[in-house]
């Protein structure tokens, strides 16, 4: 469907509840057409929570000195990832910070482990590295990665982000791409200063980019950070906007993103009901969860890797969905894909 900014900037603002209703139930009947009732689980580990960046909203940023930090080894990363893929999980997200005690070869090194001793795919959530690192981690077998664009006012950003730009981001964006990889980006709901208009260039510039996966979340006013006192978004503002994204992108995947928990216990479940196809549970260790606090009010930060795993597929059920048994490559990716390989692949979704 096609929508210009106007007609998105209205559905972010109508008070009709009857257009509302209509916007979420063509959300979640278009998801159902392209998906079916799958919900495909990928099992994230937090590897490290050092970050040399020093964004505003962030609680890893570097100037957060009263933060307890943690790195993992790489094959306490392997172990971790191999016990995720025991539970079930056909994709592993590799998160941190941008931490550059990791070099590239490492990393690469990691990748080729888990890829050659498990059937998963890997998703990639480092923060901005150069191309070089970006081909060497695709060359060694990565399959996505997550660079959150976060706001597409160009100001905003350079305010949140000191010393960076929105048009480096994109930049960044459009080099994974290049490398071969699945690319995902998002933003965050409820900024300082944000405008309903921010948020409808956030969906046309997704559109644009034609992302493969799209993290939508709340802005979590986080204590230990010079935002601590604005205020955060809105669950409505979230749903809506995942809601019009499905129907600007039928076969985008769209997670339905840990943060909206800390607005509701059923955020998650509220998301998949508003055209989200994608949970992510978190397999790191447990002696690390509280650590990784990119916002404050995190749930199950005490669970260990089973109990987040049994939890999320619970959830998934209570909503009358099925969990997805293939890697969850994105449809598009899949199209584009000329590789050798490609229709094994597909069949396997």
């Amino acid at each position: 469907m096609i929508l210009d900014r106007a007609e998105i900037i209205g559905l972010l603002t109508t008070t009709d509840e009857s257009e509302i209703r209509v916007l979420r139930t063509r959300a979640e009947t278009t998801c159902l057409k392209v998906f079916g009732s799958d919900v495909h689980l990928r099992g994230i580990i937090e590897f490290s929570n050092y970050c040399r960046q020093d964004c505003l909203y962030c609680g890893l940023r570097r100037s957060n000195i009263g933060q307890p930090r943690y790195r993992m080894g790489l094959s306490e990363i392997v172990d971790a990832a191999e016990k995720a893929a025991s539970l079930g999980f056909k994709t592993i997200v590799l998160q941190s910070g941008e931490d550059l005690y990791y070099s590239v070869s490492d990393i690469a090194r990691l990748i080729e482990t888990i890829k050659s001793r498990l059937d998963v795919a890997v998703t990639l959530s480092l923060g901005q590295r150069d191309k070089a690192a970006y081909r060497s981690w695709a060359a060694a077998g990565a399959d996505r990665y997550l660079l959150r664009h976060e706001t597409s006012n160009p100001v905003l950003y350079a305010y949140l982000h000191p010393g960076h730009s929105l048009d480096e981001r994109i930049d960044h964006l459009h080099m994974l791409r290049e490398a071969g990889f699945q690319i995902g980006a998002g933003n965050m709901v409820g900024l300082p200063g944000q405008t309903v208009d921010d948020i409808a260039g956030d969906l046309l510039l997704m559109k644009q980019l034609e992302v493969d996966m799209a993290g939508i979340g709340p802005f979590v006013p986080n204590p230990c950070t010079p935002l601590a006192n604005s205020n955060g978004g809105t669950l409505d503002l979230v749903l809506r906007e995942m809601a019009i994204l499905r129907v600007l992108m039928p076969d985008v995947m769209i997670p339905a993103t840990t943060a909206l928990d800390t607005l509701d216990l059923h955020g998650r479940e509220l998301a998949l009901r508003w055209g989200a196809n994608v949970m992510m549970p978190n397999v790191t260790p447990t002696k690390y969860r509280r650590m990784y606090t990119l916002y404050p009010g995190k749930t199950s930060v005490d669970e260990d890797p089973k109990q987040s795993a049994d939890c999320m597929r619970l959830r998934v059920r209570s909503c009358g969905r099925s969990i997805a048994t293939g890697y969850g490559h994105s449809p598009r990716y899949l199209r584009n894909k000329q590789l050798p390989g490609a229709q094994t692949w597909e069949a396997k979704q």
